[in-house]
């Protein structure tokens, strides 16, 4: 009997402590169960560890490593920061930027940032209510790629 494949890959990019990437990666986990890979993007090793311990699949740090992450990834999940070059205290590097951009992969990202941007069009929601949205759109674009 051969071993089941995750259907569909996610990664979730975050940095500093983490902290928004666990609460991603444990709601990806409970609305989608373990038939989802579930890839942990951190800018850094806290970040990394705090995401491999809310239930990723794999954690990876490092330009090189995001980038070959996210090649294989059918959805990408984090803050807008993660495509602002210099966001998140300078860990979103050009590259890591980069590479979030040219992935095929659907971008969910949560309009927080401290980079003095402003989204027009979203409206003012709590974080909890932006993870809860992020997780819901996440969890009907696996729904939608599974019924293919």
């Amino acid at each position: 009997m051969t071993e089941a494949v995750a259907k569909y890959h996610v990664c979730v990019v975050d940095g500093r402590g983490g902290r928004l990437g666990a609460r991603l990666v444990t709601g990806l986990v409970s609305k989608l169960g373990r038939d989802c890979t579930v890839v942990g993007l951190g800018t850094n090793i806290a970040a990394a560890e705090a995401m491999k311990q809310a239930g990723a699949t794999s954690v990876v740090t490092g330009s090189q490593a995001i980038k070959a992450a996210v090649s294989n990834a059918q959805v990408i999940m984090g803050t807008l920061n993660a495509v602002l070059p210099g966001a998140m205290l300078g860990e979103i590097t050009p590259d890591i930027a980069t590479a979030i951009l040219s992935s095929r992969a659907k971008k969910v990202l949560l309009p927080v940032n401290r980079s003095h941007i402003e989204v027009i069009g979203s409206d003012d929601q709590t974080l909890d209510q932006l993870i809860l949205q992020s997780l819901n759109r996440v969890r009907s674009l696996v729904a939608v790629a599974e019924s293919v």
